[in-house]
């Protein structure tokens, strides 16, 4: 991923089970927060994209466990669009254990291209600059 962040984050022990184990509820705020990462890193934060009047909600999420993430751990999150098309796409995520190649987990989440009437709208006719921007991050991720 030429040029994109991967977003890295210590583990909290409030985010843990009794074991030390990141409790499964968290793994969907990683991922938020990985993604809130790539989008900032483009100039398209949410904030931004809500004041234009572009909602961006979660439509689909599949996490797979691969090995435990546990209290104090430090974690590195690789985002990566798979798909892209005028009204959605979808994100890949990996994350590793930092400094390492050992993952941990993977998951993947689908969005749709909402307006503030949480109305479907096509980006690429509605905010081509906004669609132009999308298009950038998938190129950057491939090179």
């Amino acid at each position: 991923m030429s040029n994109i962040e991967s977003y890295v984050r210590v583990i909290n022990y409030y985010e843990t089970d009794q074991m030390h184990v990141v409790h499964h509820s968290n793994y969907a705020r990683y991922l938020e927060e990985a993604r809130l990462h790539l989008m900032d890193q483009i100039g398209l934060s949410y904030d931004n994209l809500e004041k234009m009047g572009i909602i961006i909600p979660v439509l689909e999420l599949h996490d797979y466990y691969i090995k435990s993430i546990t209290y104090g751990d430090i974690i590195e999150i690789r985002p990566t669009i798979t798909k892209l098309s005028s009204v959605r796409f979808v994100l890949k995520y990996e994350i590793y254990k930092s400094g390492t190649d050992e993952l941990l987990h993977r998951a993947e989440t689908a969005h749709a291209f909402l307006d503030s009437e949480f109305k479907p709208i096509n980006l690429k006719k509605k905010f081509p600059e906004v669609y132009k921007r999308f298009e950038n991050m998938v190129k950057k991720m491939v090179a």
